[in-house]
């Protein structure tokens, strides 16, 4: 299965979230130790890898085209690899649909690149015991950002989530790892660091006992950092020291990826979130208690089965009230396996559809509001580099994860926080005058 040498190159195309972004990160780094070149086409490529999401509908057909346009590159001799969740979820069918795959390797063979190399197995879809994580050898893409891995896995069975299949049950890394990761980030020039998990508010050290308030407290300590953010967090998982833990240190960032799902407390029974409509707003109450600029963002599922005019009402006055800076909103989709198959079908799709483009309607008149409110402020800055479309221009990003570009006479150095003043605002992003 191992490539020529002259086919030692790869190309890896990513779908999903953040975990999906840094399992790529992982086994590009990988790759590139063994010699790999990484190359920016298929075409091109003696490896190619699909890391692959199977939290939306139709993932799995996606894949599967995309399997059928490779049979080009398999004549040619390249060698095909599907990861990610579908690659756990569909396992040894993707080899009997798609004969021409050369191996299957679900997300907790990440670490195990060797093994499937060298052609000792075509499919890896179990979860080993030892989740094998070498930080030093990831290849960030950001000169300023590192993504964490803290906990993968979740425990907490929402009835239309099919994480806890893809990904497994939770399990976390030891703190005193964690922060080796982020100190080795930070000695290459990352003054970010992100923390992710599925749940990553349910972090539990399984050396010290420690928790996720623990885990930020020790990561906003570490000298160079200037930024602390994590998702995504689990309403549920929301606890007194974790929003002490972000008061108390300037360098976690007053933002929060918070999802919500529904606004009616009759659905989030459904769903099996753990919390109702009230409890997510007192929530929201005591983090804006405890740090008043605090802003959100979530994620709304509608068309959820047996959900009703009035369930939706509660989801649209729910985002007024709360005003959340970014949704990612989506139609309810039935995942196989998934306990929401048991609830009856979803939403006739029509509904669905109008009310999902509702709630994007409603959100980007917030959204424009929002925008709007910062005109006239200095915020800070972590400046990335120049805009895409301007050289003469920086560009970097708010605390809440708002692009913003900006005239400065000289540019900074990346990754420094720079003071902003706002002088108008855009589509989805922000223009202003440095300050600092």
């Amino acid at each position: 299965m191992t490539a020529r040498n002259d086919l030692k190159t790869y190309y890896i195309e990513t779908w999903g979230c953040q975990m999906n972004d840094l399992d790529t990160q992982r086994l590009s780094g990988q790759l590139k130790l063994r010699g790999y070149r990484r190359v920016s086409s298929e075409h091109e490529a003696g490896l190619i890898l699909l890391n692959t999401c199977s939290v939306r509908e139709k993932s799995e057909q996606k894949m599967f085209s995309e399997l059928g346009r490779l049979r080009a590159a398999k004549e040619r001799g390249a060698t095909i690899g599907i990861c990610g969740c579908v690659a756990q979820q569909e396992g040894e069918a993707i080899l009997a649909r798609a004969p021409h795959v050369d191996f299957v390797m679900g997300p907790g063979h990440v670490g195990y690149i060797d093994e499937i190399l060298k052609g000792t197995t075509r499919i890896a879809v179990e979860f080993p015991d030892d989740r094998r994580y070498d930080f030093v050898s990831i290849d960030r893409p950001s000169a300023v950002r590192a993504q964490v891995t803290v906990v993968e896995g979740c425990n907490k069975n929402c009835t239309f989530c099919i994480v806890p299949t893809t990904r497994g049950r939770e399990v976390s890394r030891p703190l005193r790892d964690i922060v080796a990761e982020c100190e080795h980030a930070v000695s290459t020039g990352r003054v970010e660091i992100e923390l992710l998990g599925q749940t990553v508010n349910a972090y539990a050290c399984p050396e010290s006992g420690g928790d996720f308030a623990s885990l930020l407290s020790a990561v906003a300590r570490i000298p160079g950092v200037l930024r602390v953010r994590f998702m995504t967090s689990h309403p549920a998982e929301v606890t007194a020291p974790m929003i002490a833990a972000m008061r108390d240190h300037e360098n976690i960032c007053r933002y929060i990826h918070l999802p919500v799902q529904s606004g009616s407390s009759a659905v989030l029974r459904r769903m099996k979130r753990l919390y109702s409509r009230e409890k997510f707003l007192a929530i929201v109450c005591e983090l804006r208690e405890a740090m008043p600029e605090i802003r959100f963002s979530t994620d709304v599922i509608v068309g959820f089965p047996g959900e009703t005019d009035d369930d939706f009402a509660g989801t649209l006055s729910l985002l007024e009230q709360v005003r959340f800076g970014a949704i990612y909103a989506f139609k309810y989709s039935e995942r196989p396996g998934t306990a929401s198959l048991r609830l009856g079908g979803p939403v006739d799709d029509a509904v669905s559809t109008e009310r999902l483009n509702r709630v994007f309607e409603l959100q980007a008149r917030i959204e424009r509001e929002t925008l709007e409110g910062f005109v006239g402020r200095v915020v800070p800055v972590l400046f990335e580099g120049v805009s895409r479309n301007d050289a003469a221009i920086c560009s970097g990003k708010t605390e809440d994860s708002w692009t913003v570009n900006f005239i400065r006479p000289e540019h900074p150095p990346t990754g420094a926080l720079i003071g902003v003043r706002i002088d108008h605002a855009k589509h989805h992003s922000l223009f202003g005058e440095a300050v600092t």
